[in-house]
């Protein structure tokens, strides 16, 4: 049986575990309310809460599907779908499928996967992100009695270190951003070789902009966002905002490309 990034079966098995994950949802919004009647909650303000909360939970989603839409190009679609469906995320799931692609000799866009390439992507995608399920029962509880303990001796200092280890997060994914910039040091006549499966292909020496540029749009248009949410009529947009930057950076990208190469 020839394999497939899309075959069948794949949709299957994944389209079972998200049937899971809903599944329990569903159980839990069940049983949260039935226990809203025995607490005599207000029926009628819980329902506008659900209608609301799903109502806002479109414009996140739109992130996802595009993630999705970046990612089943090489990867097909049922294990985009499956990951950014459950505890996935566009800036991990992307980083690690390019990373083990590259360490292949392939490249996120590339052409259809053999089947032990897939099962090599898999792996590094799920298991990776595995860790973090892991630590939560054996460190969860005392990271977060060590955080308030923190906070109730200094308030100040729990914050700048709480605020420090997202910063040292994002710092993380900043180096994949740059990690190309040195093209523009190391080119000769402003072209970049680089073998490939055997292949010898060129870039431009400025190519290795291209990711910053495509951030720094993002960046900005999420700045832009930010200012126009401080008018009063503009508070909407802060479930808008992560999908709009993200889109019109994909947009920018075009452009960029075709300007730097």
């Amino acid at each position: 049986m020839e394999f497939s990034v899309n075959h069948p079966i794949l949709f299957v098995l994944a389209g079972l575990l998200v049937a899971v994950v809903l599944a329990q949802s569903v159980f839990f919004l069940v049983k949260a309310l039935r226990r809203s009647k025995e607490l005599g909650m207000d029926q009628k303000k819980l329902r506008k809460t659900m209608v609301t909360a799903a109502i806002f939970t479109v414009a996140p989603a739109v992130a996802i599907v595009i993630s999705v839409m970046v990612l089943s190009k090489t990867l097909g679609l049922p294990m985009p779908w499956l990951r950014l469906s459950v505890v996935g995320s566009m800036s991990y799931e992307t980083v690690a499928a390019t990373n083990a692609l590259n360490a292949m000799g392939q490249s996120l866009g590339s052409g259809d996967l053999n089947a032990q390439q897939y099962v090599n992507v898999l792996i590094v995608m799920t298991i990776s992100i595995m860790l973090g399920i892991w630590l939560v029962p054996l460190i969860g509880k005392k990271l977060q009695k060590g955080m308030k303990s923190l906070a109730n001796r200094d308030a100040k200092w729990a914050d700048i270190f709480s605020n420090a280890l997202f910063i040292g997060m994002i710092a993380a994914f900043l180096g994949f951003v740059f990690c190309d910039v040195s093209r523009l040091w190391t080119a000769e006549n402003g072209i970049v070789e680089v073998i490939k499966e055997g292949e010898i292909l060129t870039y431009s020496a400025t190519s290795g902009l291209i990711p910053v540029c495509v951030m720094a749009v993002s960046a900005l248009v999420m700045v832009i966002c930010g200012l126009l949410m401080k008018l009063p009529k503009m508070k909407w947009l802060s479930e808008y905002a992560l999908p709009i930057s993200l889109v019109l950076g994909m947009a920018a990208a075009i452009p960029i490309t075709g300007w730097l190469g």
